[in-house]
């Protein structure tokens, strides 16, 4: 019976004869769906003993990477923006810990929008005993800031000016915090895997075009106006140089041999600390929810407008997650160069104790003949200092600033005079080279400075403010006990007559 009224109503509104065409456009939209939701992963990896310092952990994005990487067994840290006694990390923390069976997960007030609040947060952390750290993972600055005006005025422009700070500081925030924490991470063993994760935008690509503009600009120029995609772009496109370069400081360093005893050597070698930029795409709620105006109060009339076809067109922070996992999983060229030499000796060692044994070698490594080679299959590493999207190297080609001819010329000369003093290092040419690295670097230094520089007079005059009102608290509390004492003493309470002091004095 119910099977019959069932078909009859599925009839009633879709008759049989457009069953055909119903089968091939839900085929066609679950092939839609699937190819938005992007990659995934490939690789697995058990996090347990792993220590891992996660920003952002309270956005969409920053939840299911909280989430995933508890389920692995990682010791994470969360650096919330709430203090701890709010309701988000004091509700959230203990319902994670038991959905996940990990009590590993622990949260440390930090305002990344406060320079004072990020050096107070890492002074603490390295003066503790217990500085282990593998992983950065900067997820802050992934969720879209700023919304689509359709209207101008004096009060957008306003609002735009602030999300441009917030952009500036949410980018400031990590590079201060990798230059904090860094001399954690170059005294650890070298044979530990240590990894920096950027989280980055999608719209890097829309600011290529501008982006020599940006580096010709001085660091103390107000930034210009741009649109909201541009905006966004530069931000990711700035971080995934400053990734990138800050590789090349890591890999130039000197050799820091495993043996304390052995002196350690001054030539460059690749680093054990990974830093990589990895891009989710574009997320629904991270990404497009944002533009719409759906953060603040959770939706808008836009965003309701668009919902289903932003759910079949955009990602889901699952699948945004895809990437970021695939960054942490994969393993590095040191990792994989010393299991080849590994997997050579065990083989080495098994033949000669087949050799040892009598038996009879193979054909191939006769007498006189090379050894069979390893063969390992070809696995995938981490690549350096790239950019990472859809689980896969973006190839990405930064342009660079021209320079004008007499500095060609005298570019050239220096070039020479250090060629015949000693041989220069080359210059890789990813991501705009070595000079855009360098320029964005700076960058990021001047901003850095004028940034502490605004928050140590706003803490100055918070700490004025409240050393003000104390004295005046302080000055109104005697004056109100000498009007208490002053005052003629009223009839006494029937049950209690002796228990004011003005009774006693009487």
């Amino acid at each position: 019976m119910v099977l019959q009224v069932a078909y009859g109503a599925l009839t009633t509104v879709l008759p049989p004869k457009y069953w055909p065409h119903a089968l091939v456009v839900s085929t066609i939209l679950v092939v839609i769906y699937a190819y938005t939701q992007g990659r995934q992963t490939t690789r697995e990896r058990d996090l347990h003993g792993r220590i891992m310092l996660l920003t952002g952990p309270f956005t969409p994005l920053g939840l299911v990477a909280l989430t995933g990487l508890a389920k692995r067994g990682a010791h994470v840290i969360v650096l919330s923006p709430y203090p701890l006694l709010h309701p988000i990390p004091s509700l959230l923390l203990p319902l994670l810990r038991s959905t996940t069976n990990n009590e590993n997960i622990f949260a440390e007030y930090c305002d990344l929008n406060s320079p004072t609040a990020i050096r107070k947060f890492c002074t603490t952390f390295l003066t503790e005993q217990d500085t282990r750290l593998d992983a950065l993972v900067f997820a802050h600055e992934y969720p879209s800031i700023g919304r689509i005006w359709f209207f101008g005025g004096k009060a957008r422009q306003d609002k735009e000016e602030r999300e441009q700070a917030q952009r500036e500081a949410a980018s400031l925030a990590s590079f201060l915090l990798t230059t904090l924490l860094l001399p954690a991470l170059l005294v650890a063993p070298v044979e530990r895997d240590i990894r920096i994760v950027h989280v980055v935008n999608p719209f890097y690509a829309a600011a290529l075009p501008t982006f020599p503009a940006f580096l010709n600009s001085t660091p103390a120029s107000k930034p210009v106006a741009q649109p909201l995609v541009i905006s966004e772009g530069l931000r990711a496109l700035r971080t995934v140089v400053l990734t990138r370069h800050l590789q090349r400081i890591l890999d130039s360093l000197p050799n820091r041999a495993a043996d304390p005893k052995t002196k350690p050597s001054m030539e460059p070698h690749p680093s054990n600390i990974l830093a990589v930029a990895a891009c989710p795409g574009i997320s629904r709620r991270d990404t497009i929810a944002p533009f719409l105006g759906a953060t603040e109060r959770g939706w808008s009339l836009a965003y309701l407008v668009l919902v289903l076809p932003l759910v079949l067109l955009t990602k889901t922070s699952e699948s945004a997650l895809q990437t970021l996992l695939h960054v942490l999983f994969l393993p590095t060229p040191l990792k994989r160069a010393q299991a080849k030499i590994d997997a050579a000796a065990d083989e080495e060692r098994k033949a000669e104790e087949e050799r040892a044994a009598g038996g009879a070698a193979p054909e191939s490594e006769g007498e006189g003949k090379p050894a069979r080679p390893l063969r390992t299959g070809n696995v995938e590493v981490l690549k350096p200092g790239a950019l990472y999207r859809e689980c896969a190297v973006v190839p990405l080609d930064v342009p660079r600033p021209p320079a004008p001819e007499p500095e060609k010329k005298e570019k050239k000369k220096s070039q020479k005079s250090k060629a015949e003093e000693e041989p220069a290092q080359e210059d890789d040419e990813e991501y705009g080279g070595e000079a855009v690295g360098r320029a964005v670097w700076e960058w990021y230094e001047a901003r850095l400075k004028e940034w502490e520089a605004r928050d140590a007079e706003r803490v100055k005059a918070e700490e004025e403010a409240a050393a003000k009102e104390k004295a005046e608290a302080q000055e109104a509390s005697p004056a109100e006990t000498q009007s208490e004492q002053a005052a003629p003493p009223g009839p006494a309470p029937a049950e209690a007559p002796a228990e004011t002091p003005a009774a006693l004095a009487s």
